[in-house]
């Protein structure tokens, strides 16, 4: 892996709680809608309990159906998220050409499983109609420093979708050090992640600021050297629009106005949609569209 070699995984802790408090002092206004707007249409939005079924996901499409008429100032947000099963229930009732379907896979959320398995689970997902896939690293296996693994099982699930959107998640409340971080995050890179992603929102610690930073660094890095952008995802325990803020903040600082999409940057959440419709609206934390 020479081009992984080609990286330092040093972090120096205190320059990113440094660089996380320069980021702090000059967050956008809370009240700014049209940021809160595109933060909205950054959103995946995001339902993996073991109780979904059929008809709350047919709901819960149904009101992103009805969104842009009911509120035409808002587009819809980024994607749906669900568990491979329901996807063609998406698939079926979602009318949001705006909207993507996608689909966590590969042994979600603890990646304990065959190679083989992960890559039958995520191609049937695709074969029901999902768009993009959010995988989970072999969280064991790159502890132990099998990194040949990681970068495999990555590499093949890659060549095997093709165009296929994979965001590679990290896990990154697993990883306690931010070397490890900037490692795993670089190796999600180069063996062909198009996002990498912090968490599965199964783990305490879920998302972080200071772990988000580690990984936007990454991403600079890896564009300065090559040229390519590859996209980002803060998931797990981002509920309320002061976070959201914080996290868009960082891309746009750390990464720029080039990653201020949807094809560079989401936001793994399901609480936040309605806090951030009851701020554009006016109407408080009692927003319950969804």
């Amino acid at each position: 892996m020479k081009i992984l070699s080609d990286f330092d995984f040093s972090v120096d802790t205190q320059d990113v709680e440094q660089n996380l408090e320069q980021i702090r002092q000059s967050l956008p206004l809370a009240g700014d809608k049209d940021v809160l707007k595109k933060i909205f249409s950054l959103i995946d939005l995001t339902t993996l309990s073991e109780q979904d079924n059929i008809e709350n996901i047919t709901r819960l499409c149904e009101k992103v159906n009805m969104l842009t008429e009911t509120y035409p100032s808002v587009r819809g947000p980024a994607a749906i998220c669900v568990y491979p099963d329901l996807v063609s229930v998406v698939k079926e009732n979602l009318d949001n050409p705006l909207v993507n379907i996608a689909s966590v896979g590969g042994g979600f959320p603890a990646s304990q499983t065959f190679t083989n398995v992960k890559i039958l689970e995520i191609e049937q997902a695709i074969k029901e109609g999902a768009e993009e896939i959010d995988y989970v690293i072999p969280v064991g296996k790159f502890l132990m420093g099998d990194l040949e693994y990681v970068q495999h099982e990555i590499s093949l699930i890659k060549e095997r979708i093709g165009s296929v959107l994979l965001k590679v998640i990290l896990e990154t409340g697993s990883l306690k050090d931010f070397s490890l971080i900037r490692k795993a995050s670089l190796l999600a890179i180069i063996s062909g992640a198009d996002f990498i992603k912090t968490s599965t929102g199964k783990v305490i610690p879920g998302a972080t600021p200071e772990a988000f930073i580690t990984m936007c660094h990454s991403i600079r890095d890896y564009y300065n050297s090559t040229g390519k952008k590859i996209g980002i995802k803060p998931a797990g325990g981002i509920s309320d629009t002061e976070t959201a803020l914080l996290y868009y903040s960082i891309v746009n600082q750390i990464l720029g106005a080039d990653w201020l999409n949807s094809e560079r940057f989401r936001i793994g959440a399901s609480r936040l949609a309605n806090m951030i419709l009851g701020k554009i609206f006016d109407q408080g934390h009692d927003f319950g569209y969804f």
